[in-house]
């Protein structure tokens, strides 16, 4: 096999299994070595004493469950029995609920929801590679970029939180293969992956944009080419309504779960009592008690929000518990948080400006007029060209949004696992202005064809060369722009293992 004829989901394999077993490894050994950090965190109590088997997970796999990986843990095993848990949707802990049932029920809980979860987010982060290797195809029309991409994902930034109790790696499968799907014209499908991821993340419903864009540029470049009689009134009436009908209904179709999801945490807290405190253990009601969390179906005042007009429990314990809103975190005493966040930031505004500065046209008209080089049916490939427009806005929406709206530190994993240009422009940069990767000249910047030597790391002549592979083993030699971008994803790979996993603050 070479990587020409390989299939997409092997590709993502190769790309995702040289980091990912590491990536358990090295947060068992780190979990194991460093004592954790006493941090002021949702820890819920775990009744009954764990076996010796128990034990050994906990030990192996603990580090997987850290931070708001406690809450995706305790909502599988638990339910949304706290308010606040409401923040994090239902898709990934209901996976993790239903793949647990797997394990010998001899384990305890948790034990077996770590397990699924490792096991769950190792196989999502594959299919997530596989997903960004076809979309990068598909966008970028160059193989060897998609596929640098493809391998940068594996050692990206936020890896620790492909593999830890996150639902990152199951909004990234869906969200990079909906992508894919709406690239290749398979609309359906694509709708139903971004319904499912907004199941997931709260941030999937932006991704109602893309179909409204597709549908809207299809529209606009039809009316260009067109002849005269389909410019007619009433028949661009009737495919204005089409469209707008069409896109309305794709968007409530992506919107679904969520909505779903409100509806449910409304009926479960705003509710008459039903008697729940009666079930819970009394630990979990002292926890409660102690750090003032509204529990389901407890008599007493109905939380503010459901009084509102639109009741979305969401938004409520963002800003409640979170203090999440519009610029309130620009505090001195989060400049930490800010310089924790600034190698993303400025990746992401590179990434943008670059594409702007080059396609300034293209932007101002937001890719609807017709271009020269789409007339001839030859349009520029690679990141700046015509089809990355819409991700590069999708990217730099997120990152403004983040950056103004949301804990700041999170940007790194929040990009990483919802937009695609995170890979992609390191990607671009790296073939653009590293030699080592185009020195045997069959992958110049502008051309698209892969590369044919194979780094030392190539197990045989039929192993795809994994180029990350070859400029680490090469680092005096490469270029200073190489080492900053592979220094920021190692580092931060590297880090969020150490600190993550310890419960130190981390992304």
């Amino acid at each position: 096999l070479n990587r020409r004829s390989s299939p997409a989901w092997l590709s993502g394999y190769q790309s995702v299994s040289a980091s990912l077993q590491p990536s358990l490894v090295f947060q068992a050994v780190f979990n194991l070595l460093i004592p954790d950090h006493a941090a002021d965190a949702f820890s819920p109590p775990r009744p009954g004493s764990p076996g010796a088997w128990d034990a050994l997970v906990e030990r192996l796999l603990g580090g997987l469950g850290r931070w708001d990986a406690e809450h995706f843990l305790f909502i599988a095993e638990r339910g949304y029995l706290f308010e606040h848990n409401c923040a994090f949707l239902p898709l990934f802990p209901l996976s993790l609920r239903a793949l647990a049932r797997l394990w010998p029920p001899q384990l305890q809980p948790r034990s077996r929801l770590l397990l699924s979860a490792a096991l769950l987010n190792s196989l999502l982060s594959v299919l997530a590679a596989a997903a960004l290797y076809g979309l990068g195809r598909a966008v970028l029309r160059r193989r060897g970029e998609a596929f640098l991409a493809a391998l940068l994902f594996s050692l990206g930034p936020a890896g620790v939180f492909m593999a830890a109790a996150y639902s990152e790696s199951v909004f990234a499968f869906l969200a990079f293969s909906a992508m894919w799907q709406l690239e290749k014209g398979q609309s359906c499908l694509s709708g139903l992956l971004f319904s499912l991821a907004s199941g997931a993340r709260a941030n999937g419903l932006i991704n109602a944009g893309f179909f409204l864009y597709s549908r809207g540029r299809r529209f606009a470049l039809q009316l260009q080419v067109g002849s005269a009689s389909v410019r007619k009134l009433p028949l661009l009436w009737l495919q204005v309504l089409s469209l707008a009908s069409s896109a309305a209904l794709m968007c409530a179709g992506i919107s679904l779960p969520f909505a779903l999801f409100q509806y449910y945490a409304y009926v479960r807290f705003c509710g008459p009592g039903t008697g729940l405190d009666q079930t819970v253990p009394e630990p979990l009601l002292q926890l409660a008690r102690d750090k003032g969390y509204r529990v389901a179906g407890m008599d007493g005042a109905k939380p503010p929000w459901c009084s509102q007009r639109f009741p979305v429990v969401y938004s409520y314990v963002q800003d409640a518990y979170w203090n999440v809103g519009f610029l309130r975190y620009f505090e001195l005493r989060q400049i930490p948080n800010f310089l924790l966040a600034l190698p993303v930031t400025l990746l992401g505004s590179w990434a943008a400006w670059t594409y702007v500065s080059t396609n300034p046209r293209h932007c101002l008209t937001l890719g609807l007029e017709r271009s020269k080089r789409e007339e001839k049916g030859k349009p520029r490939d690679g990141f700046c060209g015509p089809a990355a427009f819409v991700y590069v806005v999708h990217a730099t929406a997120l990152l403004a949004f983040g950056f103004c709206c949301m804990h700041v530190q999170v940007l790194t994993r929040f990009l990483g696992s919802s937009s695609p240009v995170l890979y992609w422009f390191p990607a671009h940069l790296l073939q653009e202005h590293e030699p080592l990767l185009w020195s045997a000249g069959t992958d110049s910047p502008t051309s698209g064809k892969p590369l044919l030597s194979k780094s030392p790391s190539s197990c045989g002549k039929g192993t795809p060369d994994n180029l990350v592979v070859r400029l680490l083993l090469n680092w005096r030699l490469i270029t200073p722009l190489s080492r900053s971008i592979l220094g920021f994803f190692l580092c931060y790979w590297l880090l969020g293992l150490i600190l993550h996993c310890n419960f130190f603050p981390w992304t």
